[in-house]
């Protein structure tokens, strides 16, 4: 595995200094409510097989040995900009088709050649305030025409007192990300999903970019 440091990464944002924290604890306990995640990736599976494969957010690596499961040929790129959820992420794949980036996402990735044939979002776009349309565009420059991106992410609630408590959390819960998602790509999949009997919703949106 190669792990890769890049520039744009500053290490002093509010939200590299909350993952501080939780990424030790990180994946014990967000199986309790970032929903999807397995079945975004059973779907995908279903339509595609990509050769590589970027996950935006990727924190602690947690989705990696699933993509390496569904996609075992596929070249994996990762990005975040903690370096303590990067070095979690590192240990859950030790392979040499897996890359680390500790970047920002404001911008694409790949500069020169190929572009992905699949880029991943899984709840990183709701915490990127500001910034998330600029991700979404990146992600189309980044894609290669006829590709795909993927998203599963908090969508919005009803509840005032739990959109300010994930708001603390630097979530912002809107429904903002789809109608843009949907306007930039084709929808092969727009669904949303209701948690705790509608406490919030999520959604799982995969879109091909088109000409």
């Amino acid at each position: 595995m190669n792990a890769v440091s890049t520039g744009a990464a500053s290490g002093g944002t509010a939200l590299e200094r909350y993952y501080q924290f939780h990424s030790r604890i990180y994946d014990a306990t967000r199986w309790s409510f970032l929903f999807g995640r397995e079945e975004i990736l059973r779907r995908l599976a279903v339509i595609t097989k990509p050769n590589r494969i970027l996950e935006v957010g990727c924190g602690t690596g947690r989705n990696l040995p699933g993509l390496r499961r569904r996609f075992p040929a596929a070249q994996l790129t990762g990005v975040d900009l903690s370096e303590q959820m990067l070095a979690l992420a590192a240990q859950k794949l030790r392979d040499d088709k897996v890359t680390l980036l500790r970047r920002s996402y404001s911008a694409p990735v790949h500069t020169n050649g190929k572009g992905f044939d699949l880029v991943l979002f899984s709840y990183a776009l709701s915490m990127f305030n500001p910034g998330w349309e600029q991700a979404i565009d990146a992600a189309w420059d980044d894609l290669e025409e006829g590709c795909l991106i993927a998203v599963v992410d908090f969508s919005h609630t009803s509840f005032t007192w739990f959109r300010r408590w994930m708001g603390v959390n630097h979530v912002r819960m809107e429904g903002h990300l789809w109608p843009y998602l949907a306007k930039k790509f084709t929808p092969l999949l727009d669904e949303q999903f209701n948690a705790y009997g509608g406490v919030w919703s999520y959604g799982i949106f995969i879109g091909r970019k088109q000409a």
